[in-house]
Order: C-alpha cells, then structure tokens, then sequence
C-alpha cells in the first residue's frame, strides 16, 4: 500500500519547514505569473500546506508577498561592508541593475510598483519593502562618512534617492537600459555629487 503524503502544518507553533515553503512558493508565483494571478489558494498548493496555516501567519495576501519578496531579494541581492563606499556601492547597484538578466523579476517589481499605487493595503508593505532596501544603501554611505570619504554634511537621503530613482525610473519608463556594466560610472557621478554639493555650500557660507 502506497504511503499517504503528508501535509506540511504549522500549527500554533511556526514550523520552520512549512514557513520557507510558503514564502519560496509565494515569490515564485509572483515572478512567474504576476501580483493579480497570485492567490492563496495556488499559494497553499505549491507550498503543500492548509489555507488555514498560512492565514493564521500572514494576516492578509499584501503581507505575504512582501515578506516573500523580501526573504528573496535579501537572498540575492549583496550587503557589502569592502572598506571603500564607491566599491561597495559599486557591488550594490551592479547586482541591482543585473535584474535585466530576469525578465520575471521585472514583470514583478513593475506589478508590485503599479499595485502599490492603487491598492492602499498592499502600498503600506510595499513602502515598508522599499525602505529596508535603503536601509542598505544609507548603511554604506553613513560608514563612507564615518571614515572621511565623504563630509559630514553630506544629504545621504537625497543620494540613496538619487541611486533609486535611476533604477526605478528606467525599469519603469524604458527609455534608457539598466546596464550592470554601468554601476562604476553612476556611483562615480552620486559620489562626486555629494562632495561637490557639500563643498559649494561651505563656500556660499563662507561669502
């Protein structure tokens, strides 16, 4: 007699095998078929566990998703600590840009960006999303400050902005490619900007 497959169960305590099979699942359905497409229903199928199970974890599908997308990227993407702000920005938006290799992620992260523009529930996770991934990228530049590469004056919201925006506007609009091969010249360009600006304010301040 064939052996019954068992089901994965969370129960009240998370079970750790079930919680990862749940987030896998939830970011592969979302690159492979998009926000809209993505239900628990398919969500519990491929992870192999109850309905219930996941809706006593994740309060509601925007929460799932993020926390899924979020396990995901943090996998993938670096978090470099070189002792050099320009190489570890380098190594940063290198493998930030290098999303043009997968065509799904961008289906997804252009899915997601529209959603959180029309859907408050899911725009709160989203933006919670966004931020840890600044988070980063302010990490590595307050570091940069600490050891004197850049002044302590310097707007590091305003450059981590700057780093995004680029990314966000062309993955977006599509009027100009992302390109790996160009993360030395778009740091080289934010980082000089930031001295630059804090230098001509020392020298307005000074007339």
């Amino acid at each position: 007699m064939q052996e019954q497959k068992t089901r994965r169960t969370g129960g009240r305590i998370r079970s750790e095998e079930a919680h990862h099979a749940v987030l896998a699942a939830t970011a592969a359905l979302l690159e492979e078929g998009g926000y809209q497409a993505l239900t628990i229903e398919r969500v519990a199928a491929r992870a192999d566990v109850a309905k219930s199970t996941i809706y006593r974890w994740w309060p509601s599908k925007p929460v799932l998703v993020l926390e899924a997308y979020r396990t995901a990227v943090e996998r993938r993407m670096p978090d470099p600590d070189t002792g050099s702000a320009a190489e570890d920005l380098t190594v940063f938006v290198r493998a930030l840009h290098s999303v043009v290799q997968h065509p799904p992620r961008i289906r997804a992260l252009r899915g997601m960006m529209a959603e959180a523009q029309l859907d408050p529930e899911f725009a709160e996770p989203f933006r919670a999303w966004v931020q840890s991934r600044r988070v980063v990228v302010l990490r590595i530049l307050a570091r940069a400050v600490d050891r004197g590469e850049l002044p302590a004056g310097a707007d590091l919201e305003a450059a981590t902005d700057e780093l995004f925006g680029l990314f966000w506007y062309r993955l977006l609009v599509g009027h100009n490619p992302l390109d790996p091969a160009d993360a030395p010249a778009h740091v080289e360009r934010m980082l000089a900007s930031l001295t630059r600006t804090q230098n001509n304010g020392q020298q307005n301040d000074g007339q």
